[in-house]
């Protein structure tokens, strides 16, 4: 069955899903909780379905992953009640083994955002079980995968202070992060190869891009494609604290892309060192660390996402 441009104008093949077996994967502990409360509303919204599902709670990312493999093995439609760092990691187990479902659950939420899935779980629960298969584009940063964005720079340390905060709430948490990660930053030299071309330039981030948002809704890459087989990559360049710190709004309404100070560029391959050591953080999480070879995987991922309109 074809498909047509969603919400994000997307264009995207699907297919009506019939499911087997869910198995739900989440981690009680993860986003302060949250996946645990809600659990309650899941199992209702299943149950009153008929839906034929077991849950399995993890410790980590690592034993999610062993979890979606064995739940693939089985034959079984694994579902992620987390947020990104868990969609990426099973996406990654995966690798079009079997459909992914998601139910968001964490604090970002921000590849459900792209694809359309409700963050209110009677209606994510909805997608679920009356939804549309997508084949989808994974990223891979140094055998890493993501389904986001991965970046690096100033990026790196805004989430590592976003990770690290315990008093600061919800989305919040990014705004409080990119400010107070800007006290003490000094521009970076960003040595980049893009499909073997090279650029070079000294500023704040580079981010290579597999789907539009990251940091809680901010859409970083607007034009990103997570089912064209490229990566949509960010440079942000030098510019004074003060302008970046006025123009990060402008992030959330993908309107920054027009900046002077803000270039976008597309490739299947992104090469990316710098002047000083940077994790490379992706989906929230830190995954790797400078030099990283980041690449797209054209296809790697089935998941159940809203049906076209």
């Amino acid at each position: 069955m074809g498909g047509r441009a969603g919400r994000n104008g997307l264009l995207k093949s699907a297919h009506v899903t019939r499911l087997g077996p869910l198995t739900i994967v989440m981690n009680p502990a993860s986003a302060g909780g949250k996946p645990l409360r809600l659990m309650p509303t899941v199992d209702t919204e299943l149950r009153s379905a008929g839906a034929d599902y077991r849950v399995v709670e993890t410790r980590d990312i690592p034993h999610a992953a062993r979890a979606a493999e064995e739940a693939a093995e089985r034959g079984e439609t694994v579902v992620a009640l987390g947020g990104d760092g868990l969609v990426g990691a099973l996406a990654g187990a995966l690798r079009g083994e079997v459909p992914l479902g998601v139910l968001p659950g964490g604090r970002g939420n921000d590849f459900a955002r792209a694809l359309g899935i409700p963050e209110d779980l009677k209606e994510a629960c909805r997608v679920l079980l009356d939804g549309s298969e997508r084949r989808l584009d994974l990223g891979d940063a140094n055998g890493r995968p993501f389904a986001c964005i991965a970046s690096t720079g100033y990026d790196s340390v805004a989430n590592r202070i976003a990770n690290e905060a315990r008093l600061v709430r919800g989305n919040l948490v990014y705004a409080y992060a990119a400010i107070r990660a800007l006290a003490s930053w000094k521009p970076a030299r960003f040595d980049v190869t893009l499909d073997g071309l090279e650029h070079r330039f000294e500023g704040y981030t580079v981010a290579a891009a597999n789907a539009p948002y990251y940091g809680g809704g901010m859409k970083m890459a607007p034009a990103a494609d997570p089912a064209d087989g490229l990566l949509d990559v960010i440079f942000v360049e030098r510019t004074r604290k003060l302008r970046f710190i006025a123009n990060l709004p402008k992030v959330f309404a993908g309107i920054h892309v027009d900046l002077d100070s803000v270039s976008a560029h597309r490739a299947r391959e992104v090469e990316i060192r710098a002047d000083r050591p940077f994790d490379v953080y992706a989906d929230g999480e830190p995954i790797t660390s400078l030099p990283v070879t980041i690449k797209v995987i054209p296809g790697a991922l089935r998941v159940i996402a809203p049906r076209p309109r």
